[in-house]
């Protein structure tokens, strides 16, 4: 095979650098799969990998990328065929095995999802590892008792992020009424409501001068993509027997709260991974996503190339970023 494209960052004396380069198969992760690249996304996780002590990639030379859909070119396994359309996201995609940032992917056969027939490769990663980690966060509420109130009263925090943005979308196709999105970015606000926000709440108005052990019970459930402070404040405002799903940390990794918000309100909180998921749980949420869950319609989506990736990369570190970024290759 002739050289292909791919965005390789690499480590000299300490210093982090990263440009599109040519490369081989021999520049690849060892894997069972190989994948012709159609689409990948750009999310807060890869902005971190090309940042020097950024807490995503240990070892260099790296292509980054958390996410892939696109066409199986050769394959060890029977059940993946030549020319059939699947997707990966997490594992160790993009962090310690070669990503999707490259016109060719190669994986362990265990971590590829057959593409649903209702999604394209470009739907796909307009949900990506963002809107894989909106389904987990809204299967995990269900499980807690959503499903059994469309008037349950629901906040999403980090509300112009990729998560939160599709989490939106995916919450009014469901049939949920009562949302209310809470942002950084005065900017958003008619976007977020024309995705499906009842109310839009600024993150500055919201946080009080002090985070109280419990407030008045605002709302039934929340799903937090943020962390730290913000998801401190909103503990405190969850109605007895609710539940918050949290999936980020952009805000911080500590928690400043009580347990007075768990033992006196039966809060639950409901900690959300998208990397680890088992293959079943993984096919089970892919197979919502093109069905119940597509809030691809609606989505804010901005298509690129992979020379415009920088960009992205600067406007997700510096909190500028709204709504999801894909590459078509």
């Amino acid at each position: 095979m002739e050289k292909f494209s791919a965005l390789l960052i690499q480590e000299t004396n300490g210093e982090i650098a990263y440009d599109i380069q040519k490369i081989t198969l021999d520049d690849l992760s060892e894997g069972d799969v190989l994948i012709k690249t159609e689409y990948s996304s750009i999310n807060f996780k890869d902005s971190l990998a090309v940042m020097k002590n950024g807490g995503v990639i240990r070892s260099y030379p790296m292509i980054p990328g958390i996410d892939v859909s696109g066409t199986v070119v050769s394959s060890k396994e029977e059940h993946l065929t030549v020319g059939e359309k699947v997707l990966v996201t997490g594992y160790g995609l993009g962090v310690s095995h070669t990503g999707g940032f490259s016109e060719y992917v190669r994986v362990p056969a265990e971590w590829v999802v057959p593409l649903p027939k209702q999604l394209s490769e470009k739907s796909a990663m307009i949900l990506g590892t963002a809107g894989f980690t909106a389904a987990l966060c809204i299967d995990a509420l269900e499980q807690h008792g959503l499903s059994a109130n469309k008037e349950a009263r629901l906040l999403v925090t980090g509300a112009s992020g990729g998560v939160a943005s599709l989490s939106i979308a995916m919450l009014k196709g469901l049939g949920y009424k009562n949302i209310t999105a809470l942002t950084r970015k005065k900017e958003t606000v008619r976007e977020l409501k024309e995705l499906g926000a009842s109310e839009v709440l600024l993150h500055d108005e919201f946080m009080p001068e002090k985070i109280r052990p419990l407030g008045k019970q605002l709302y039934d459930y929340a799903l937090d993509t943020v962390g730290g402070d913000t998801l401190a404040a909103v503990l405190p405002l969850i109605n007895y027997g609710g539940g918050v799903a949290a999936c980020g940390n952009a805000g911080g990794l500590g928690l400043q709260t009580t347990v007075l918000p768990f033992i006196l309100r039966n809060v639950a909180l409901l900690g959300i991974d998208s990397v680890n998921v088992p293959m079943e749980k993984r096919q089970l949420i892919w197979n919502r996503l093109a069905t119940d869950l597509n809030g691809t319609e609606q989505a804010l989506v901005n298509e690129i190339t992979l020379s415009q990736a920088p960009e992205t990369f600067a406007s997700l570190q510096q909190g500028q970023h709204i709504g999801r970024t894909i590459i078509k290759f």
